[in-house]
Formats: structure tokens, sequence, C-alpha cells
């Protein structure tokens, strides 16, 4: 792989993010697991970053049919070392309001049929998630976004839900005792994959709309309007974020698998 196609950190959201890039170059990248969608690399403030649409360019995957193992992987395989997710929401808690930013420190799991890990033997991981999102990405999330002037909750639990369906007000009522803040569909299985990779993970979340129960109806239209309104505040924060970030890890993403495996 030549040099121009390496990255050391990575932006994983919707296609807008292209405009994040200066001298963008699309490149193609196998892996064990199938071939994600083509991976826009290019400089922001310095750094070679790599920009994937987790939904493809044209948005044709459902949440339920993206290639989470082979998008990390590809990131992986470019040297990312860092990765910044941004991931529509539904807000279950009333506090939390459609057009502000939240980044997570705590998931819950309802998807189903997702591929989960990339260790299914005869080498077993046990990765700790006690922290799921790497502590000094989502520090510095935060900082971006109030350096932005932006709305932001700097903790929140994050309900992550197969799709492509919305919730039923049932499901978000049993959320919300669960002590779930917010809903999306694409946060797992992608920070734990991140996490068994060694890579650093964290998402900013753009809360598009009140979950199902707490407003009328909900509609895809709904999502990508408030998206389409709230794109250049993120892009703004991205870019704050990524400036700030020091040229060393300190966080214990690096160190994932110290202590993980069992058997071969």
């Amino acid at each position: 792989m030549r040099p121009r196609e390496r990255a050391e950190v990575a932006v994983i959201g919707g296609t807008g993010l292209e405009e994040l890039l200066r001298a963008p170059k699309r490149v193609r990248v196998g892996t064990p697991y199938g071939l994600p969608p083509e991976i826009a690399i290019g400089e922001v403030a310095g750094r070679r970053v790599a920009i994937l649409p987790r939904h493809g360019w044209r948005h044709e995957l459902p949440p339920h049919k993206v290639n989470y193992r082979a998008n990390i992987w590809a990131l992986r395989a470019l040297g990312v070392k860092r990765i910044f997710a941004t991931n529509a929401t539904g807000a279950i808690n009333p506090d939390f309001k459609p057009g502000e930013l939240a980044v997570p420190h705590d998931v819950m799991d309802f998807t189903k049929g997702r591929p989960t890990t990339f260790y299914e033997g005869p080498e077993v991981i046990h990765i700790d998630v006690t922290e799921p999102f790497c502590p000094e990405l989502r520090a510095l999330l935060v900082e971006a976004a109030r350096a932005r002037g932006a709305r932001v909750h700097e903790k929140a639990v994050l309900a992550c839900t197969e799709g492509p369906r919305f919730e039923t007000p049932a499901e978000i009522r049993a959320m919300r005792v669960l002590g779930c803040d917010l809903v999306g569909m694409t946060v797992a299985p992608e920070a734990f994959l991140a996490r068994e990779l060694e890579i650093c993970y964290a998402s900013l979340c753009f809360i598009s709309n009140m979950a199902a129960g707490m407003q009328d109806r909900l509609t895809a239209d709904e999502v990508l309007e408030m998206a389409s309104r709230i794109q250049e505040l993120v892009r703004e924060v991205l870019l704050e974020a990524i400036g700030r970030l020091p040229e060393e890890r300190s966080c214990p993403c690096a160190r994932a698998l110290e202590g993980a495996r069992i058997g071969k």
C-alpha cells in the first residue's frame, strides 16, 4: 500500500463528510470479510484522515446490512488508530432535544443478527468494555463541540437497535426504564469491533427527533432533514476535534487485548 493510501484518523458517517478533506482520493480496500465502500483519504489539520460512508456513497445500505467487520478491518489496514463516528439518534430522555449533540459514554446493544466479533475461534477473546468509547476521544469531542458553540450532552447511554424499522413506543418505554438516553441503529457492533482491533472509537451523536411515543410519528424524511440542517455543525466539531488530537494516545484502547486472550 503506497504511503498516500494511509491514514491515522478515520471518520465514519454520512456522505457529506468528504468535504472535510483537502485533496481527497478514494481507495478500495479488500478484507477477509468482504469489500467495504470506497474510502476517501485526504488531509485535515495536517493529518491523514479517512472518510468511510457507513451506508455507502449513495446511502444504499440499511443499518442491519452494513458490513461492520469489513469497514473496521479496512480502516485498520490503512493504519487508522482513531475513529470518530457520527450517528443519527432519537431522544429517549426528555432533557435531550432535536438539534442538540451528544457524546455517549455507554451503550446497550439490542441488535440481533449482526456479526459482533473478529474472533470466532480457535483463539477466544473477551475484551473489556467497561468504557466502550475511548475516553480521550470523547473528551476531545465535548471540548470541540463547546468551542463551536454547540449544545452538547457530555454523557449519554445510547441504545442500539437492529433496524431498519423505528422502535415501538413500548420498546422506548422499556429502554427508558433501563436508563437509556438515546436510540440509534449503527454504533453496535462498530464500537466493539474497533476495540477488538485496539482502535480508539468515539461517537458524535446528533439528535434528529424524539423517540417513538414522544411525538406524533416518525419519518425518515425528518431524520434526513435534521441531518441536513446540522451537517455543517457536525463538520465543524469534527474539524476542531481532529485539530486537537495529541500525537500519541494516552488511553487504554491500544492495550485492549492485554489479558483478553483464552486458548490458542
